[in-house]
């Protein structure tokens, strides 16, 4: 599991002859950044099984960079905290970080940035850290895999992930997503049912929270292919790493649903951040008013709509299959290089 401090490698001595003019020239280790937050630990598990081949090649110098909020985002969230916290996540509005053991001098041959979805936006630690002055320090010029581990909308939080990303001039050259596996209207419930009491096991015949451990196990194939990938000095290229290796399948069939999502949170967290700061009382009726708004509707509003985009898919096909390859860009969804990293 990824620890709460860094993890560097001591500098490899070069192998040398028994003749001094003969020396081999030292070789620079690659260097790769892995920046996290996990709130409930699963998307630690997913970065570890990524971070793994890296950390245990010797050509490579692994740093982890916990994100730790001054104020702790608790696991599981009580009830009104976990809806507290969308005004800030929707507006890209983050508490400040601890102090990070980074100093913003070091230089890394790739990043790897794994993510969680906040209701509809990237979460508030790794906004925290892309908004931090040592972001575009570290960042500038850098390529950068990003990793999403989400229930199953994350189109639009990855656009404004992207954004601040080129506010820092950093390059992203792949993207990497894994989604809850169950059914969209039963992770309406079961995923908040993890979130606040912790209930990961399935009820009411729906199926258990977040990623099956399969899915996790299967990142070790990116773990792998960056390796090689960085040996290689592909990495000082423009194009992708992971392309054909399964690395992200886009359902642009969400993009209506989650634009109306973004909206809501957006215009009801102006409302309720005028109210007063996170955790303020005078919030916590507007919060209430806004759950009851959300639950009426998840059960009247969603599945009419959903409904209604199945009937009209045939008219906007063409425009899905747009969205489709736009949002799977830049690592894709083809997997005819899977074989060669798969276990």
């Amino acid at each position: 599991m990824l620890g709460l401090h860094s993890t560097a490698l001591e500098t490899a001595h070069p192998v040398t002859s028994s003749s001094p003019s003969s020396a081999s020239p030292v070789v620079r280790r690659k260097r790769v950044l892995v920046i996290h937050y996990s709130q409930s630990g699963q998307l630690d598990s997913v970065a570890e099984q990524i971070v793994a081949p890296l950390r245990a090649d010797p050509a490579i110098e692994v740093h982890e960079e916990t994100l730790r909020p001054l104020a702790p985002f608790p696991f599981p969230w009580p009830f009104i905290s976990f809806f507290d916290a969308f005004p800030e996540s929707a507006h890209l509005k983050p508490p400040p970080l601890a102090p990070l053991s980074l100093t913003g001098d070091e230089d890394f041959d790739l990043v790897i940035l794994p993510y969680q979805v906040w209701f509809l936006a990237p979460s508030q630690p790794v906004t925290a850290f892309l908004k931090h002055p040592l972001a575009g320090r570290l960042l500038k010029g850098k390529p950068v895999v990003t990793v999403i581990a989400c229930r199953n909308m994350w189109l639009l939080a990855h656009e404004k992930l992207k954004g601040m990303l080129g506010d820092v001039g950093a390059r992203l050259i792949d993207n990497v997503v894994l989604t809850d596996p169950g059914p969209t209207l039963a992770t309406f419930f079961t995923t908040p049912a993890w979130l606040i009491w912790g209930r990961k096991r399935g009820f009411w015949g729906m199926p258990d929270a977040g990623l099956s451990a399969t899915q996790i196990r299967s990142m070790g194939r990116f773990g792998r292919a960056l390796r090689d990938a960085l040996h290689g000095d592909l990495e000082r290229g423009t194009g992708p790493l992971l392309a054909g290796l399964g690395a992200v399948q886009a359902n642009a069939r969400l993009l209506i649903s989650e634009k109306a999502g973004t909206r809501s949170f957006f215009l009801w967290g102006k409302l309720i951040m005028a109210a007063g700061g996170p955790g303020a009382w005078p919030r916590k009726p507007l919060l209430l008013l806004y759950v009851v708004f959300l639950l009426a509707l998840i059960v009247t509003v969603v599945p009419v709509s959903l409904t209604l985009q199945a009937l009209l898919r045939p008219l906007f096909k063409g425009w899905l299959t747009k969205m489709t390859a736009q949002f799977e860009c830049p690592s894709g969804s083809a997997t005819d290089r899977s074989h060669l990293y798969d276990d």
